[in-house]
């Protein structure tokens, strides 16, 4: 019997010794299991930071591009042509381009032939010719290099490699007259290549008989 007392005893011992151990067990793996849930978390909110640095890198490249659709000009605000105006542009491409309605003419037209950028970048250079503020000025050498001075847009104009190097020169110190150079290429290119198909073109011809038949019928 005494014997018996003492194994159970000794039974009753070994289990509240293992409880302890057991609950400590039990202790950790709810410590465990609350770790996973803020790792979880951890993670939830490191998703929910990227997605909010994703929106605002998108956000930040749509107010680039916004910034540099403001750079390009839309048509110029000008009267309609008179038949006299029209029949001047055929005397000369300076007399073509001296007017906003001989530039918005000669665009349409060369939008298309896809060559619109060579008209883009002349007036842009021509816009910051007119700027005095130093800020402006290299914010707006910047866009027109990127816009079509950049061989990875895919507005790039067409110029060689001298005028390329005074250019990567000249932005070290942007000024008014930074694309001068690049800007009297494109204009004599306009005038070589372009000008006279204007004047052959359907767009140059109906505007010059649209006018001529108004002429007559006052």
């Amino acid at each position: 019997m005494g014997s018996e007392r003492m194994e159970m005893r000794k039974r009753q011992m070994s289990t509240i010794q293992e409880t302890p151990g057991a609950a400590q067990a039990q202790h950790s793996t709810g410590n465990r299991g609350s770790n996973a849930c803020c790792f979880c978390w951890c993670c939830c909110c490191s998703c929910s930071c990227l997605t909010v640095r994703n929106q605002d890198e998108e956000r930040a490249r749509r107010t680039s591009h916004e910034l540099q659709a403001e750079g390009i000009p839309n048509c110029e605000e000008s009267p309609a042509p008179t038949l006299e105006e029209v029949n001047a542009w055929a005397q000369s491409f300076d007399k073509l381009m001296l007017t906003p309605a001989g530039r918005n003419a000669f665009r349409e037209f060369l939008r298309t032939e896809f060559s619109e950028e060579n008209m883009l970048f002349w007036m842009a250079c021509e816009e910051l010719k007119q700027e005095s503020n130093k800020s402006v000025i290299e914010e707006k050498a910047r866009l027109i290099y990127e816009d079509y001075i950049s061989i990875l847009s895919p507005k790039e104009v067409s110029l060689d490699s001298r005028v390329r190097e005074v250019i990567n020169r000249n932005m070290l110190e942007p000024s008014q007259h930074t694309f001068d150079d690049a800007q009297l290429q494109i204009y004599t290119l306009m005038h070589r290549d372009s000008y006279p198909r204007f004047m052959n073109s359907a767009i140059y011809k109906d505007l010059l008989q649209s006018l001529s038949e108004k002429s007559v019928e006052t």
